[in-house]
C-alpha cells in the first residue's frame, strides 16, 4: 500500500479545492443568491490544536463527506508516528503537522485514499434573503445543510450569526420562515447564544433537534438593528439568559453603562426593549462582572413608559465620572423562591444543586444529606425516577451564597422548601461541601419503598398579572409544559391553588386565558376529584395522548374574589387615565398580548346573532359615560339598525367571559353625514349607549373613556409614543385575549407618497416601514382605538383603525381617520344627538 506522501501526491490536485471551502462562515453571492462563498473565516478545526500544533478534535469525515477510517488499519504509520494522537479512533490529525487535519479513507471502488477533513463543520450560510445581510439560516453539520428551529430564536443568536459572517455585530431574528421554507432537514431547536460569542459553535447551549419542527418555523437574520427599538442592548455575564450586565451599541461599538441612580424603573425598561419577561431588578457595582471598553451612557432617568432606554433622559453620549467598577445590570427574573437548579453538568439531570431565594441564587450544604433529601429535589425538578448524592466536588465549587444548610427531609416532600432547613444564608459550611444530586432520567413512578405517596411533579403559573393567576405549567422530566384545557374545571383549579399554597377561592380559565405556551404539553384530561392535594395526583392523560394545541392551554386564578362590575364612586374617573399604574409598574409590557384592564376604553361591536362568535365584528372606544365612536364602514354590511348590534365594555377574552365584562345594546347609531360606503373619507360613527345623559355605564377598573385631543392638538416631530388594541389579525387567526401594539405616527409627505391623493388631511398613518417589523392595523380591529400618551401620562384617542393596503405590508402602513379634524361633529352629535 502507497504510504501517505505518496497518497498525497497522486491525489493532490483532486483535493487542491479543499483549500478555498474551509470556512466557517458563508454567505450567499450578492449578485445571484445561489450557494457562493464569499469570504473566508477562521477553520472551525483550529479550535481542536494543541499548543504543538497538532490537531486533536472530535471530526471525523472528508471534506466530501467521506467517513474516516480507523488508524489502527494503518499500523506503520501509528509507528511512525508515536505520541501524535493516532490510534483505535478514526478522527482526523495531523501527525506530521499539515496546517489541515487529514484522515485516510475508503473509495467507491475500494481503493485507499486521503483527504482533508471537513474543516467548515458549524459554517453558517444566508439563503432566500433579498440582500447578503438576510436570509434563512442555514448550518453545515456532519456534511449537511440544515436548518434552525424558530422556537427559542432570539437576537442575541441572530447577532452572532452575523459576528461568525463578518456583517457585524448586531443581527435581528425573524420567525415562522420570513424568508420562505427549506426542504432539507433541521439540525439545532435551538442555540442559547449569548450574544457575544464569535461563532455558533462557541454557544454553550446548543440544542440538537429531538421535537417536531417543521417547514414553516426555520429561523431567519436580518444583521441590522431592529428599526424603531432605540439602540440594540445585550446582557452579558450572568448565568441565565434574562441576566447580566447592560451593554449597549453605539458608533459602532458595544459599551457599558453606569450605575448612578441605577434603579428598577430602568431596569423595566431594559427588560421590555429586549422582550424579556418576568419580574425586572436593577444591579449596581458591576454584580456581572466588570465590562471593557467604552461607558456610554450614565445618569438615566427612565419613567417606566419608554419602549427603548435610549428614550430615557440621560447625560450625552460618554459623558460621565465612573469606571466600570459601577457597570450597571439588569436581571429579568421570572423566578420564586425555592425554585431549585442543577448546574455544573451538560446534562439537565444531573449536577451541583442551587436554589433561589430573595433575588439570589446560591448553593446547598451538603451536611447530613442523603438519598432522601436528593429524592425530594428530583421530584421538585421533574424526574420520576430514583436519585442519589453525588460525590463530593463531582460538579465543581460554587461560588457566591451558600443559602441553606442542615436540611431535613423525609424523603416524601413535594419541594426542598417543604424540608426543615437552617435559617436562610446561616451555615458553617465551605463550598467544597456543596451537594450534588444525580437523578434518574427515565423511570414510571416516583415511588420510594417504605415513604408515603409522593405528591407529584413542580407547578407553576404564567404569564399572570401576580403570583396567584396564570397558565398552568407541570415540571416532568426536566422540561416545562403546558396542561391542556379538555374537561378544565374550579376543581382542577382548587387541586393546583392548594399545591401552591393558597386556601382561597379557585377559578379555572381555558383558551390559552394568559397566553399560549411553548415547548411540551404535558397533561390532558386531568380529572380531579377535589380531595387532592397535587395535581400530579389526579388522573389525567400524558403528553401522548393529547389532541390539543396551545391555544388551548389551561390557567387558573387563586384567591378568587369577583369584584363588582359597576362602581358609582369611580364615575368621575379622569379620561385617558389607566388604572393600577402603580401594580404595573414592575411588569414588562413587551410582545403584542395585554393586560387585563390596560386599555379600559377598548369596545368591541358584535352582531347580536353572532355575539357567541370567537371574533368581534369591530373595534370601538368608549368617549364618556354614554358615546362610543367607531368607523362607520362597520356598518356598511348590516345596517345601522341599532337592534341588531351588542357592545362588550370591559371585555378581555372572547371566549370566556371576564369580571368587569358587560354586554348593553346601543340605542342609537350615528354615521357621518358625508360617509360614502364606496369611499374612505369621513369614516367615523358615534353610538348612544341606553341611559341617562352622563350616567349610562359606571366606570371601574376596567372601563373608562379615553380623552378627546384638544382643539388644534399636533404631536411634535418626535414620532408619539402611540398603540393600537384590538383582537386583530396574527399569523392569519384572530386572536382570543386582547392585543396591543406600539406605532410610530408618520409623517404626512411620507402617507402621501404610499397612497396618493386617496389619503387627505382628514386621515393619518401610522406603523413601521421596516421589512422586519411588520406591525399595523392587522393587530387591531376596524374602528378600534389609535391612541397617543400625552402630557400628565393621560391616552387620547387620535385615531380610528379604518384602512389600509394588504395586512402588515411595510409599504403600506395603516391609514387611521383623524379624530382631530371631527371634533366639532363629535360634540355636535353628543350634545345634540337626533331624535330616535
Amino acid at each position: 500500500m502507497m504510504d501517505k506522501e505518496a497518497l498525497k501526491g497522486l491525489f493532490s490536485l483532486s483535493i487542491a479545492w479543499c483549500f478555498l471551502i474551509s470556512l466557517s462562515g458563508e454567505v450567499i453571492s450578492q449578485d445571484t443568491y445561489l450557494n457562493t462563498l464569499q469570504s473566508a473565516a477562521p477553520l472551525s478545526c483550529s479550535e481542536g490544536f494543541t499548543e504543538l500544533g497538532y490537531y486533536n478534535g472530535s471530526v471525523s469525515q472528508t471534506d466530501s463527506g467521506s467517513p474516516c477510517l480507523k488508524w489502527t488499519e494503518f499500523p506503520d504509520y501509528v509507528l511512525q508516528y508515536p505520541s501524535r494522537g493516532l490510534g483505535d479512533h478514526s478522527y482526523c490529525r495531523n501527525p506530521d503537522r499539515e496546517s489541515n487535519p487529514w484522515c485516510f479513507f475508503r473509495q467507491s471502488s475500494g481503493a485507499i485514499g486521503w483527504a482533508y477533513c471537513d474543516c467548515h463543520q458549524g459554517a453558517a450560510r444566508l439563503v432566500g434573503g433579498s440582500s447578503p445581510q438576510s436570509g434563512r439560516l442555514e448550518v453545515y453539520l456532519n456534511g449537511q445543510w440544515g436548518a434552525v428551529c424558530d422556537t427559542h430564536w432570539t437576537d442575541r443568536d441572530a447577532s452572532v450569526i452575523c459576528k461568525q459572517l463578518g456583517l457585524g455585530e448586531i443581527g435581528t431574528a425573524l420567525q415562522h420562515s420570513y424568508f420562505g421554507p427549506g426542504s432539507g432537514l433541521f439540525h439545532y431547536e435551538r442555540l442559547g447564544c449569548r450574544g457575544n460569542e464569535n461563532s455558533l459553535l462557541d454557544c454553550r447551549s446548543r440544542k440538537f433537534v429531538t421535537s417536531d419542527c417543521n417547514h414553516g418555523n426555520e429561523a431567519g437574520v436580518v444583521c441590522a438593528a431592529p428599526e424603531g427599538n432605540g439602540a440594540p442592548l445585550r446582557l452579558v455575564g450572568g448565568l441565565e439568559d434574562f441576566e447580566g450586565r447592560v451593554e449597549v451599541y453605539h458608533d459602532g461599538r458595544w459599551g457599558t453603562i453606569c450605575d448612578d441612580q441605577w434603579d428598577d424603573i430602568d431596569a423595566e425598561v431594559v427588560c421590555r426593549q429586549l422582550g424579556l419577561g418576568g419580574v425586572p431588578k436593577a444591579w449596581t457595582w458591576a454584580h456581572f462582572g466588570q465590562g471593557s471598553g467604552p461607558i456610554f451612557l450614565d445618569r438615566l432617568q427612565c419613567t417606566g413608559n419608554e419602549l427603548s432606554l435610549e428614550e430615557c433622559p440621560h447625560n450625552n453620549w460618554q459623558q460621565h465620572n465612573c469606571d466600570h467598577m459601577e457597570d450597571a445590570g439588569v436581571s429579568c427574573n421570572p423566578y420564586t423562591d425555592g425554585v431549585v437548579r442543577l448546574v455544573g453538568s451538560d446534562s439537565p439531570w444531573e449536577g451541583r444543586l442551587e436554589v433561589y431565594h430573595s433575588g439570589d441564587w446560591g448553593t446547598v450544604c451538603d451536611d447530613n444529606w442523603t438519598e432522601h433529601h436528593a429524592q425530594v429535589v428530583c421530584r421538585q425538578l421533574g424526574f420520576r425516577g430514583r436519585a442519589e448524592v453525588a460525590s463530593d466536588g463531582l460538579y465543581g465549587e460554587g461560588t457566591g451564597l451558600i443559602l441553606l444548610d442542615e436540611v431535613q427531609c423525609k424523603g416524601s416532600e413535594g419541594t426542598l422548601l417543604a424540608c426543615g432547613h437552617a435559617e436562610w444564608g446561616r451555615h458553617d459550611c465551605s463550598h467544597s461541601e456543596d451537594v450534588g444530586v444525580r437523578c434518574e432520567r427515565g423511570g414510571e413512578t416516583n415511588e420510594v419503598p417504605g415513604l408515603p405517596h409522593i405528591t407529584g411533579p413542580l407547578v407553576r403559573l404564567v404569564a399572570g398579572e401576580s403570583r396567584k393567576e396564570g397558565r398552568v405549567e407541570v415540571f416532568l422530566n426536566g422540561q416545562w409544559g403546558s396542561v391542556c384545557d379538555d374537561g378544565w374545571n374550579d376543581i382542577n383549579a382548587a387541586v393546583v391553588c392548594r399545591q401552591l399554597g393558597f386556601v382561597g377561592v379557585s377559578k379555572a380559565r381555558s383558551m390559552a386565558y394568559f397566553g399560549e405556551g411553548q415547548g411540551l404539553i404535558h397533561l390532558d384530561n386531568v380529572r380531579c376529584t377535589g380531595a387532592e392535594t397535587s395535581l400530579g395526583e389526579c388522573p389525567a392523560e400524558g403528553e401522548d395522548a393529547h389532541d390539543c394545541r396551545h391555544s388551548e392551554d389551561a390557567g387558573v386564578i387563586c384567591d378568587y374574589v369577583p369584584e363588582p362590575v359597576g362602581d358609582g364612586a369611580i364615575i368621575t374617573q379622569t379620561c385617558g387615565m389607566r388604572p393600577n399604574t402603580q401594580r404595573r409598574r414592575r411588569r414588562i409590557i413587551g410582545g403584542d398580548k395585554s393586560i387585563r384592564g390596560d386599555w379600559p376604553w377598548q369596545v368591541s361591536l358584535w352582531l347580536k346573532s353572532q355575539s357567541k362568535g370567537n371574533h368581534p365584528l369591530c373595534g370601538a372606544t368608549l368617549i364618556n359615560s354614554c358615546w362610543v365612536l367607531t368607523a362607520a364602514h362597520c356598518f356598511k354590511r348590516f345596517g345601522r339598525d341599532p337592534s341588531r348590534y351588542v357592545l362588550r365594555l370591559g371585555d378581555y377574552h372572547t371566549e370566556e367571559r371576564d369580571d368587569f365584562e358587560r354586554s348593553l345594546s346601543p340605542e342609537l347609531i350615528v354615521i357621518h353625514r358625508k360617509y360614502r360606503s364606496q369611499g374612505s373619507e369621513y369614516d367615523i360613527a358615534l353610538l348612544r349607549l341606553k341611559g341617562t345623559e352622563g350616567n349610562c355605564v359606571a366606570f371601574n377598573p376596567h372601563t373608562n373613556s379615553a380623552c378627546l385631543p384638544a382643539p388644534g392638538n399636533k404631536w411634535g416631530k418626535r414620532p408619539a409614543a402611540c398603540v393600537i388594541t384590538g383582537w386583530g389579525i396574527t399569523d392569519s387567526e384572530y386572536s382570543r385575549t386582547l392585543l396591543q401594539a406600539w406605532v410610530p405616527l408618520l409623517p404626512t409627505w411620507k402617507c402621501k407618497k404610499r397612497y396618493g391623493k386617496r389619503y387627505t388631511s382628514r386621515m393619518l398613518c401610522a406603523g413601521s416601514l421596516s421589512d422586519r417589523r411588520r406591525v399595523d392595523s392587522c393587530q387591531g380591529d376596524s374602528g378600534g382605538p389609535l391612541v397617543c400618551q400625552g402630557e400628565g401620562g393621560r391616552w387620547v384617542l387620535t385615531g380610528i383603525i379604518s384602512w389600509g393596503h394588504g395586512c402588515g405590508d411595510p409599504s403600506f402602513p395603516g391609514v387611521y381617520t383623524r379624530v382631530s379634524r371631527f371634533l366639532r361633529w363629535i360634540d355636535q352629535v353628543t350634545n345634540n344627538p337626533p331624535k330616535i
